[in-house]
């Protein structure tokens, strides 16, 4: 192994590092009007990193470098392909939003490329040095994105809310890292779990709890989301789905894999800790939800609650004591699908408000009679967030029961009451919205333009969208090598 560099194991992380540089390139050198090329170089950087995606995936096989830091093989590359789709549907997203509010369209591509780029290396990072680098990297552009819009209060607040909270949530990641370090002397995953094999001392507890703490800011886990309904809305729509997805996966990742891979023999205290937070995730988050008038704040509180769906299967068998390989294969599949569905949930948020001009849901009453098309992609996204078939959401809930099934144990059936009784509150709110753009009157005159149809890259990230949601619904097959590719973790790759 030593310390060599396969540059084709890199190849996705090098063609996002020359996109970057690509795209300051043409920020410093374009006029104003010309800089819409930034957006183009960055769509297209996600298309090209996908290529040797593609190549390393034929190939197959397990390619490590730096003594076991950094990974590529089966579990990696289907994160880092999820990471590059969802960046690519959000630059569509954002290609014409930018540019129609006159924001500064270079930097703003490049700290999102920046962010892309964390959230690579944290799919491969085997070692807690650059597991942490490659998650600030994920973050850190993200507070001065969230704050994008500088004339809107709600946007600044978001983006201070979102900055306290991230440095605070990151520096007791960084202790908790800190503390692991100092009792075995070892960084690595594979020598952390060796290190720890037995180990039974108060400071071991108190470093996985700072981990727990740290990774649950990350994720917007209960109880630490306070940053997430205001961060969400005040941040531009784009940025709001971006952190919905990516940022929020690369969190799971790192949360998962640190648990599973480096710590398995402290499954004593994180198991019941991945209950608690799955269990109060799921609940307040829709609790939270049936109160919302914004249709952004109800998706903060819905991506909440959807993390604590995620963490079901994890925490189960933790809890029960069974074989974590399909609850993490359950985890990934479910993160997979959601991805999916909630970019496609933003982008008709995008497309509504252009013709409502509000976030507020009931603004949108009537907006179906107007915008066929709108609202059946409405009822579609929607739909499939709450799990009814044969949208794609209904595979990730099964999948989710499943692997509870599985587990087996008095706390996982508990856990499981739980999550049906959140997944019918859920289906409330969600169809609540669906409801008012298609069964009320409508309310006035819409002060967009019905007739003026979206922006060519926004209609083009729907599509996407929406033939995945629909395609996995029919096909589940298509999503269940992303599980097949999670068990190389559990094989110890």
């Amino acid at each position: 192994m030593g310390f060599e560099i396969d540059y084709l194991a890199l190849a996705p992380e090098l063609i996002v590092v020359i996109t970057i540089l690509v795209v300051f390139g043409l920020d410093m050198l374009l006029p104003r009007a010309q800089k819409y090329w930034a957006a183009t170089a960055a769509v297209a950087g996600m298309a090209f990193a996908l290529i040797p995606l593609g190549l390393l995936a034929i190939e197959g096989g397990t390619r490590s470098m730096f003594d076991g830091s950094y990974v590529t093989d089966d579990f990696s590359l289907v994160l880092k392909g999820l990471f590059l789709v969802a960046a690519y549907v959000v630059f569509l997203m954002s290609h014409d939003y930018i540019e129609s509010e006159r924001y500064y369209q270079g930097e703003y591509y490049f700290l999102l490329l920046a962010s892309v780029l964390g959230s690579l290396v944290v799919a491969s990072a085997r070692d807690l040095i650059i597991l942490f680098i490659g998650i600030e990297l994920v973050t850190g552009p993200l507070y001065l994105l969230a704050g994008w819009r500088k004339g809107d209060i709600k946007s600044n607040e978001a983006s201070m809310k979102y900055f306290i909270l991230g440095v605070l949530s990151t520096a007791i990641l960084l202790y908790g890292m800190s503390l692991l370090y100092g009792l075995t002397g070892e960084v690595t995953f594979a020598g952390l779990a060796a290190a720890t094999a037995g180990m039974d001392t108060p400071a071991l507890t108190m470093a996985v709890v700072f981990l727990i703490v740290g990774f649950g800011f990350k994720v917007a886990a209960v109880p630490f989301h306070f940053w997430a309904p205001d961060t969400y809305e005040g941040a531009p729509t784009p940025i709001t789905a971006y952190i919905s997805v990516n940022s929020k996966a690369a969190g799971f990742v790192a949360f998962l894999i640190v648990m599973y891979s480096a710590l398995p023999d402290a499954a004593e205290v994180w198991a019941p800790a991945l209950w608690a937070l799955a269990a109060l995730s799921m609940t307040i988050g829709n609790l939270a939800a049936l109160r919302q008038t914004n249709i952004v704040r109800l998706l903060a509180y819905s991506a909440i609650a959807q993390a604590g769906f995620m963490l079901v299967p994890f925490a189960a068998a933790a809890v029960a004591g069974a074989a974590l390989e399909e609850a993490f294969a359950a985890t990934v599949i479910y993160l997979v699908i959601y991805a999916v569905m909630n970019l496609g949930a933003f982008g008709v948020v995008i497309a509504g408000a252009r013709i409502t001009r509000s976030g507020e849901i009931p603004a949108w009453a009537g907006l179906a009679s107007v915008d066929a098309r709108l609202g059946v992609l409405i009822g579609v996204f929607f739909f499939s967030l709450a799990g009814i078939p044969p949208l794609a959401g209904w595979f990730a809930k099964f999948v989710m029961f499943r692997s509870v099934m599985i587990a087996g144990g008095a706390a996982t059936v508990a856990l499981a009451v739980i999550a049906a009784v959140n997944a019918v509150i859920a289906l409330y709110y969600y169809a609540k919205v669906v409801a008012r753009v298609w069964l009320d009157d409508q309310v006035g005159v819409f002060p967009g333009d019905p007739e003026a149809p979206p922006a060519g890259s926004l209609r083009l990230a729907l599509g996407v969208t929406v033939a995945l949601t629909v395609a996995i619904g029919f096909y589940p097959t298509l999503a269940t090598f992303v599980g097949d590719a999670s068990r190389v973790i559990a094989a110890g790759g």
